[in-house]
């Protein structure tokens, strides 16, 4: 998995502020419908918080953690979101979480960076709640396959989707969705 330096961070923080902003607001428009009053959501991957800062606005009943790889997006998203969210810096896959801790996991365009997918998404599935939801959200052209195979070796294989996801005014859909949801 990459792991970004502060000038990198910076940067990426300054392209996301420009380029992301239609698909954080959709992502958390799919917050908004999956998380129930009070839940516990688990961004990894965060980032500089954008999703979070998106997620916070819209939804002050929730209980937003994120967490990333590299400690210079995690300072980022600290200035970003002061204390209105608890971030960790840690790995996808060997989550800083005790089991059973989130009510909704998301991802958004982390998951072509992770080095091993099954393990990423046992990680996810092993912080995940009975009757939670993991939505994973990357660029289209990601091969999912084995995010797919691993989430159904995980989940109810008839709760596991793969969609594609056009943020408002996008002519196309440039990204995807997998989500899926523990027994």
């Amino acid at each position: 998995m990459t792991t970004f330096g502060e000038k990198q961070s910076r940067d990426y923080d300054q392209r996301a502020t420009r380029l992301l902003g239609g698909l954080y607001r959709h992502i958390a428009t799919d917050i908004d419908a999956a998380a129930q009053p009070g839940a516990w959501m688990l961004d990894v991957g965060t980032g500089p918080g954008k999703l979070l800062e998106q997620v916070i606005t819209r939804r002050p009943d929730l209980r937003p953690h994120g967490v990333d790889l590299s400690p210079h997006m995690i300072a980022l998203a600290e200035a970003r979101l002061s204390g209105a969210a608890e971030l960790s810096v840690g790995d996808v896959g060997a989550l800083p979480y005790p089991d059973d801790s989130f009510d909704l996991v998301v991802s958004s365009l982390s998951m072509h960076e992770w080095p091993r997918v099954g393990q990423a998404i046992a990680e996810l599935a092993r912080v995940l709640r009975p009757g939670g939801v993991v939505a994973i959200y990357d660029f289209r052209f990601v091969r999912a396959a084995d995010a797919l195979d691993a989430l159904r070796r995980r989940f109810e294989a008839a709760t596991v989707r793969r969609e594609p996801v056009r943020p408002r005014r996008h002519p196309v859909a440039l990204y995807s969705r997998l989500t899926a949801r523990a027994a």
